[in-house]
């Protein structure tokens, strides 16, 4: 039944359902496993979906769009099915027409081709990164190494403290 509430001139307006229907009702679920991450499923779908490292808001609103769903759901209200083709389509970016250039693993070194790296398989291809540049004996990599600054910024001065990023 759709409840029915004053409006503050007197008039009688339906209401709109809130997020406390939503999780009233016996399908909502407050966190999702997605991809080896708990996702809350109180916040919106696009903005849950951050909660998966490698996916960021710009590229949680494309696949959304790609999907299909509506991204002012709230992530506990998904079904299997649209949690499935989120899953797809984050898979295989390219299939679903995302561009080459949105992907965060252009040309990867081994094999040449374009991919999303999402979950633990971001942190291990980082790893395997800087092993090979500390193998090659890149600046970057000895850098690394030594926990200097890599990208040219002065350290004479600055970054005294910051022995937390080494990496033995």
């Amino acid at each position: 039944r759709e409840k029915v509430a004053l409006g503050t001139h007197g008039c009688n307006r339906r209401r709109q359902s809130t997020m406390a229907d939503f999780m009233q009702s016996g399908d909502f679920q407050f966190i999702l496993r997605v991809l080896n991450t708990n996702v809350d499923g109180r916040e919106k779908v696009a903005y849950a979906l951050t909660a998966i490292v490698g996916i960021g808001r710009r590229l949680s609103f494309l696949i959304l769009k790609k999907a299909g769903i509506s991204p002012n759901l709230r992530a506990g209200q998904l079904s299997a099915e649209q949690i499935e083709k989120v899953v797809a389509i984050l898979s295989n970016p390219l299939d679903y027409k995302i561009p080459e250039w949105f992907l965060n693993r252009q040309k990867d070194f081994v094999d040449g081709k374009s991919f999303q790296v999402y979950s633990n398989n971001l942190s291990t291809k980082l790893r395997d990164d800087l092993e090979r540049m500390k193998k090659m004996r890149l600046h970057r990599g000895v850098r690394h190494y030594w926990g200097l600054k890599v990208r040219g910024q002065r350290t004479c001065t600055t970054g005294r403290g910051d022995t937390k990023l080494m990496h033995h």
